[in-house]
C-alpha cells in the first residue's frame, strides 16, 4: 500500500518525483459492459489531484486517457458511455494502467481477447498495472497472478479461485499490491486504490485533499476488511440497534459496558443482548472488540501516526492497556501491533525503492 511523505511533493528535492516523472501517463482500460463507477471514481481522483497541484503552481501529475480495443464510445453497465481516445497498443505504453471490472466477467473475457493479449505483453514493461474488482480476471487469465496474492469483489472471489486455482485469492482485502500488479475489491475500492497511487506519487497531504474533495474516507488500508464493522453496521435492519452501532463506532475510546448500551437502547439487558446478537450476528462485546481492532489497524498502518506509541493507540481505541491490545492482535491476526506496524513501514520503504 502506498504511504505518505510529510509535506506536498517538490520535484526539485523529492527522489520519488524524480524517479516517477510527471505527468504520469495513465490509461483506464474499458470495454463494452464495464462498470461505470469503477472508471469514473479513479478518473475523478486523478483529476482532483491535478487541480490541486495546478493551484499550487505545480505541474499536473497525471495524463489520464480512456483506452479500449478501438477508439470511440464504449457503453458501460449503465446508460453512460465513455469516449475511448486511445486504442490499446503494445508500442504506445502508459506508465500505469487500470483495468475496470464487469458484472459479467466470463463473457467479458471471451469478448475481449485483445485486452488479455495486451495485458500479457505490457505487464512486465509498465510501472503499475491495476485491476479493479472482477478486472482481476484479466490478469489471472494471462497467468500473471499465479502464485501471487490478489483480491476482487467478495461476490466473485470464489469464482476467481475456482477458475484460476494457482492464484492466492484474499476475498477480504480492500486492495493488494504484488510487485507492480495491484488488485482491488469492487466499485468504490477503486477509489481507495487510486488514492493510494496519489499518496505514493505525491504524498499524504495531497491524497487527503483529494479525499476531502470527494467526501470519502482517507484512507482504508489495503489490508482492511471488505466487511468492516462500519459497513456491516449499515446493514442492520433494526433502527435503534443500527444507530447504537454507529454511536459505538464514534465512541470507542470510552468504556462501553453492555448495561449502559442496553439503557441507551431503552431495553432490558436480557432483551438487548438477544436482539443485538440476532441483528448483528455477533455479541456486543465481539462487535466492540472487532471495531477497536480495526481502529488500531488503521492507526498503525498510517505513516503519519508512526511516532504514536502503542500505549497511546491502545488508549485511543478503548483497550484497557497496551497489553490488552497485544492480546487482541495475537488472537485475531497472530502478530503483535509492532509487527503489524513494521510490515507497513517495510512496504513503504520497498515502494520507494521500486518506484520508477
Amino acid at each position: 500500500m502506498a504511504k505518505q511523505v510529510d509535506k506536498p511533493i517538490d520535484k526539485r528535492t523529492d527522489k520519488r518525483a524524480d524517479k516517477r516523472g510527471f505527468p504520469r501517463r495513465l490509461d483506464i482500460i474499458v470495454y463494452p459492459g464495464f462498470k461505470s463507477l469503477e472508471a469514473i471514481g479513479p478518473m475523478s481522483v486523478f483529476e482532483y489531484a491535478n487541480i490541486h497541484l495546478q493551484r499550487q503552481g505545480k505541474p499536473a501529475a497525471y495524463d489520464v486517457k480512456i483506452a479500449a480495443a478501438q477508439i470511440g464510445p464504449v457503453r458501460s453497465d449503465t446508460l453512460m458511455c465513455l469516449e475511448a481516445t486511445k486504442a490499446i497498443n503494445p508500442l504506445a505504453l502508459p506508465d500505469d494502467a487500470i483495468i475496470v471490472g464487469s458484472r459479467h466477467i466470463r463473457d467479458a473475457l471471451e469478448e475481449n481477447g485483445a485486452i488479455i493479449d495486451w495485458v500479457a505483453h505490457v505487464a512486465p514493461k509498465i510501472q503499475r498495472l491495476a485491476a479493479l474488482c472482477s478486472g482481476a480476471f484479466f490478469l489471472a487469465k494471462t497467468g500473471l497472478l499465479d502464485g501471487k496474492h490478489a483480491t476482487t469483489h467478495w461476490s466473485v472471489a470464489r469464482q476467481l479461485q475456482d477458475d484460476f486455482p494457482a492464484v492466492q485469492v484474499d476475498a477480504d482485502a480492500i486492495f493488494i499490491r504484488s510487485g507492480n500488479l495491484w488488485t482491488s475489491a469492487g466499485v468504490t475500492a477503486g477509489i481507495d486504490l487510486a488514492l493510494a497511487f496519489v499518496e505514493d506519487d505525491c504524498g499524504h497531504e495531497l491524497a487527503l485533499e483529494v479525499a476531502s474533495d470527494m467526501v470519502v474516507y482517507l484512507k482504508r488500508p489495503g489490508g482492511q476488511s471488505q466487511f468492516s464493522t462500519h459497513l456491516l453496521s449499515q446493514k442492520t435492519a433494526q433502527t435503534n440497534i443500527r444507530e447504537l452501532q454507529q454511536w459505538i463506532l464514534s465512541n470507542l475510546h470510552q468504556r462501553l459496558p453492555v448495561s449502559q448500551l442496553a439503557d441507551m437502547a431503552g431495553m432490558s439487558l436480557r432483551n438487548f443482548t438477544r436482539l443485538f446478537q440476532r441483528e448483528v450476528g455477533s455479541s456486543t462485546s465481539e462487535f466492540i472488540e472487532t471495531a477497536r481492532l480495526e481502529f488500531a489497524q488503521r492507526l498503525l498502518a498510517d505513516v503519519s501516526e508512526q511516532a504514536m506509541p502503542v500505549k497511546t493507540i491502545a488508549a485511543r481505541c478503548g483497550f484497557a492497556s497496551d497489553d490488552h491490545l497485544r492480546r487482541v492482535f495475537q488472537k485475531h491476526l497472530h502478530l503483535s501491533p509492532t509487527q503489524y506496524r513494521d510490515s507497513f513501514t517495510s512496504l513503504h520503504n520497498d515502494q520507494d525503492d521500486d518506484s520508477g
